[in-house]
């Protein structure tokens, strides 16, 4: 079992059972939705997720692509697509109370990866700000 929750607390969830997978997602849905070149899920099935706390605001923006997220902070919390996905809810792990407890097991969706991700492995890299 795990919890999670958005960054302002207003909205709260848990996870029971085994992870299906989790994956890199770099799809242009994706990144617009997290603002961001990548999104790191954790898919469950749907009857292993429950909300706790709160009540999300949810986006449909790709047509069966259905994305919950908090109206108060705007964390995205989970997303489903019965057509694609039928029975699975995807969590962004980041959004977990321990997020390092579900390290991605693939990259999915590269069809659609930003092409300067190829070098981003070199980049240099600061503990905090670069002095």
């Amino acid at each position: 079992m795990a919890t999670g929750g958005c960054r302002c607390g207003a909205v709260r969830y848990e996870i029971s059972g085994d992870a299906l997978h989790s994956a890199l997602c770099h799809c242009r849905d994706c990144q617009m939705a997290a603002g961001a070149p990548m999104v790191a899920w954790l898919a469950v099935k749907a009857e292993g997720f429950t909300l706790l706390q709160g009540n999300p605001a949810s986006y449909n923006g790709a047509g069966r692509s259905i994305r919950h997220f908090c109206s108060m902070c705007g964390t995205p919390l989970h997303f489903v697509n019965e057509e694609m996905l039928p029975g699975i809810v995807d969590i962004p792990s980041v959004t977990l109370d321990e997020p390092d407890a579900a390290a991605p097991q693939a990259h999915i969706q590269v069809a659609e990866r930003r092409a300067w991700m190829a070098g981003a492995g070199n980049l240099p890299e600061f503990e905090r700000w670069p002095g």
